[in-house]
């Protein structure tokens, strides 16, 4: 979404507040009364509280020292579907037989563990033992909800997968069709409303830019060439998070400066954007983009600009300021704050 329309949708967001709240409400009450129905799973914490349980324990802030692969099902979001072994199995043996891509359709799936050891679900590794799996497909994202289709092709590698490892999924454990399909286009329909993405563009005022003139006035504020041509990032603080920002220019541009082809490098626009849904609020990211958007537009002898055309001002500037803290505050109230594993997953 681009700055010129972001209001208008923030503003959205305050109409559907009420009606989401009272139907995650209940969605939440299902999803525990069924994760604590399921034999073996009063062990399961949702991914989307394992950060806060890991600082209220003394124990778990320990742990956390060392790198760890974190769960990463939630029953919010994911349609889980319990594998029971009959003994535990080798992460060796488990990731032998994963399927080759863990996506039905657009949307990822996972299959997780419960080592044996440590009593925790984890991501399947090697060197670890595991008495029970469990898998999950995401419900909802930026592609739509999850269809019929996928679901069903979801439950045909999770039953192939079950076999591989000597063991099937019962009947009754799988999740039935229309009512996972359901949820998904209710949570899909809810949450799209939630979700934001800021982008203005950067025209340049006099004679175009060399796209290695934009990096090195972008890298002195912080930005780093990104795993795409053209693309810059601004890291987040938190290792392995998404960037907090992107700076982009034309691709094609960008791989013509590659190959020593000035002229065909040179660029009058570039687009700084912020995903509002992959950074903590108190990592204060939009103050970062209006910084980051002031600074290059004078550095680099530029206009900011809304997807219409028009020059932001800073009126502009602070009226989306303040429904991005609504918006903030909307997330955290459903246990989707902004920066959070599940908001990260949904919004993406």
């Amino acid at each position: 979404m681009k700055l010129g329309t972001a209001l208008a949708l923030l503003g959205g967001v305050v109409l559907l507040a009420l009606a989401l709240h009272g139907w995650w409400s209940t969605r939440r009450a299902r999803a525990q009364r069924a994760t604590t129905a399921r034999p073996g799973a009063e062990r399961v914490e949702p991914a989307l509280g394992a950060v806060a349980a890991a600082e209220a324990e003394p124990q778990a802030v320990a742990l956390r020292a060392t790198p760890r692969r974190m769960p990463r099902l939630d029953a919010l979001i994911d349609a889980i579907v319990p594998i029971a072994l009959e003994a535990p199995i080798s992460g060796e043996l488990a990731l032998a037989h994963l399927p080759p891509t863990r996506r039905a359709g657009a949307k990822p799936f996972y299959i997780e563990g419960l080592d044996t050891e440590s009593g925790e679900w984890e991501v399947l590794a090697p060197g670890h033992r595991y008495g029970e799996l469990q898998a999950g497909v995401q419900m909802a994202g930026r592609s739509g909800a999850l269809n019929e289709i996928e679901y069903s092709e979801f439950v045909q590698k999770i039953e192939a997968f079950a076999e591989a490892v000597g063991t099937s999924v019962e009947g009754a454990d799988v999740p039935d069709m229309l009512e996972v399909v359901a949820r998904a286009r209710e949570l899909d329909g809810l949450t799209s409303a939630l979700d934001a993405q800021l982008t203005v563009t950067l025209r340049a005022n006099g004679v175009a830019w060399s796209v290695a003139y934009v990096q090195q006035v972008a890298a002195r504020l912080g930005f780093v060439p990104g795993a795409v041509p053209g693309r810059l990032v601004l890291p987040a603080a938190e290792d392995g998070a998404p960037p907090l920002l992107v700076l982009a220019v034309d691709a094609q541009a960008a791989l013509a400066a590659l190959s020593d082809a000035p002229q065909a490098s040179a660029v009058r626009e570039c687009t700084l954007t912020l995903e509002v849904a992959q950074t903590p609020a108190a990592a204060e990211p939009y103050p970062a983009w209006h910084r980051a958007a002031t600074r290059l537009a004078e550095e680099l002898d530029a206009t900011v600009i809304d997807d219409q055309g028009q020059p932001v001002t800073l009126h502009a500037y602070a009226a989306i300021g303040e429904a991005l803290q609504d918006l903030y505050a909307r997330l955290e109230a459903l246990d989707l704050a902004a920066g959070s594993a599940a908001a990260r997953r949904l919004f993406s």
